[in-house]
């Protein structure tokens, strides 16, 4: 997996925790894959301004998923899962 896969997982775990603008310049970047000259553009701030915005929003995911690591409890979920009987397999995959 890229790093920039791994951002995008984590941004679906942790999104929410950003401000409006943060959720903003990460979806152009990494979403859109416009660079940061077309993202200062479209919005009038300086590329350096978007560029420090995006490393401060990679290492806030980085942060959320150190401290909370719900992507890597959800990786070991799956694979317990995998690893149960086919009934209780089935239930908690209707859970999951």
């Amino acid at each position: 997996m890229t790093d920039r896969d791994y951002l995008v997982i984590l941004y679906d775990f942790y999104g929410e925790l950003l401000t409006d603008k943060q959720k903003e310049y990460f979806e152009y970047y990494y979403f859109n894959n416009l660079s940061l000259s077309e993202i200062s553009e479209n919005l009038g701030i300086s590329r350096n301004a978007i560029h420090k915005s995006i490393k401060l929003i990679v290492s806030k995911l980085y942060f959320y998923e150190d401290k909370l690591k719900l992507y890597k409890k959800r990786i070991i979920l799956r694979q317990l899962i995998k690893n149960l009987d086919d009934s209780i397999k089935e239930k908690l995959e209707e859970l999951y």
